[in-house]
């Protein structure tokens, strides 16, 4: 009999790709997708440690799901992966002894060991170790229903910024070979997928029999299938000379790229042990817009950094007037347990981190808007990859990430389809299908 899987994923697109993994490596046993816990015979909270008070969501939770698990008086494996099983395992076992499996990030290939000997001892299964083997050499082939896919080429982080738990909850820097990203790349295009995403938490640190990221991008570029190209999430630092050529001369790449800068503070990113000043992150973002002159960035920003005056904020506030940013991450500091961070002098009170945040987040909002409105006449390529909420509506990305809704081409889901972009809403954009009107005429 089939049993009922249900994930619920936290954070980063690696922990969506790790889900959909974790799903792969389950569904031998006979475990399908269910849309909520309710009716679930396992249920997996995929987790990620760098938002505020990320263990306390999960912890409630697990509360939540212990009393659902009591009410359907049913049996239901519950588990914990990710980054804050890799940090806290012992902590969640001891705070929540009803979960039966706690798993870190790279052991996720193990999962249908750990549901026997959990099904078989009766008691929780902790495995937040970092094996020796590379987890991919024993994940399935991928499966994937749809036109977009996450394909994962780098693990981990080497860079050790002092506000980050990365280097500890996903080990080093790990880049997979070439040919198995190739082979992944072209099992996914035989499904059908026409949009790739390539992962990896410094993505562009990847490297492979001296191959960098520029040239795997061109090697998939020219898979049969594979129309579109997208990678997250970059470090200005591995931002090399080919890699920025590729934006020029590959066309399937988006004229999007995600580029974390976090402050604008030469003072203030040495102490994150970023590796680049502000100067260094103008001249990238200047020879990244020669090189694909349509092509904009998005970005993250950490405000209240230990020791963050109203001078390095300022300088926050102009590098991005300088730069403008189309779609960006911004939070106030929060300290994270073991990271050199959280025990520097000069912590910044919150009501300070909270006023700065509110008016760094107004400049990116209206950069953001004037953005969008710009795009209200331009035509652009969408995938349609996903219903609408009206009948014969379909939700797409623009190759700006921007969320994209075109009516009356309920049969062109799953394509590329030229839209000319209609209106502005607030979350999204509202387009008509110009290639679709073409082909009925």
């Amino acid at each position: 009999m089939t049993k009922k899987l249900f994930v619920k994923t936290y954070g980063c697109q690696m922990n969506v790709y790790d889900s959909a993994r974790m799903a792969d490596v389950l569904a031998p046993l006979g475990y399908a997708p269910t849309d909520g816990p309710e009716q679930a015979d396992m249920v997996i909270l995929n987790t990620c440690h760098i938002r505020e008070k990320a263990s306390e969501k999960v912890f409630s939770e697990l509360g939540r799901l212990r009393l659902l698990r009591a009410e359907r008086g049913q049996p239901m494996i519950i588990a914990v992966a990710g980054c804050v099983a890799q940090a806290e395992g012992e902590e969640i076992l001891r705070r929540a002894p009803f979960v039966d499996i706690v798993l870190g990030p790279q052991t996720y290939h193990r999962l249908p060991e750990m549901v026997a000997k959990a099904a078989r001892a009766g008691g929780a299964v902790l495995d937040t170790e970092f094996p020796p083997e590379p987890k991919f050499d024993f994940l399935p082939p991928p499966q994937s229903d749809g036109a977009a896919a996450f394909l994962s080429v780098q693990e981990g982080c080497d860079k050790f910024c002092t506000f980050c738990v990365v280097p500890y909850t996903r080990g080093g820097e790990y880049s997979r070979p070439a040919a198995a990203i190739l082979d992944e790349a072209r099992e996914l295009a035989r499904q059908g997928v026409v949009e790739l995403t390539l992962l990896g938490q410094n993505v562009n640190a990847w490297t492979s029999d001296g191959w960098g990221l520029g040239r795997l991008i061109r090697e998939v570029a020219a898979i049969d299938g594979i129309s579109r190209l997208r990678y997250t999430t970059s470090h200005p630092r591995d931002m090399d000379d080919d890699l920025i050529a590729a934006h020029a001369e590959v066309e399937a790449l988006m004229p999007f790229l995600h580029l974390p800068l976090q402050s604008g503070s030469n003072r203030i990113l040495e102490a994150m042990n970023r590796r680049h000043d502000r100067d260094t992150y103008l001249r990238l973002a200047e020879r990244l817009k020669i090189a694909r002159p349509d092509l904009a960035l998005a970005s993250d920003f950490i405000v209240g950094f230990p020791g963050e005056t109203d001078a390095d904020f300022a300088d926050t506030l102009d590098i991005v007037a300088q730069v403008g940013f189309v779609q960006t991450y911004s939070f106030k500091y929060s300290a994270r347990p073991g990271t050199p961070a959280a025990n520097l002098p000069n912590q910044v009170p919150e009501p300070v981190k909270e006023e700065r945040l509110a008016e760094l987040q107004t400049l990116l909002l209206e950069q953001t808007k004037i953005f969008n409105q710009a795009c209200v006449g331009k035509r652009m390529s969408v995938l349609l990859d996903r219903p609408g909420r009206r009948p014969g509506q379909l939700v797409g990305r623009s190759p700006y990430m921007q969320p994209v809704h075109v009516d009356d081409v309920g049969e062109y889901r799953g394509q590329v389809v030229e839209v000319e972009i209609a209106e502005v809403h607030p979350n999204s954009l509202k387009a008509v299908a110009v290639a679709a009107e073409r082909k009925r005429a």
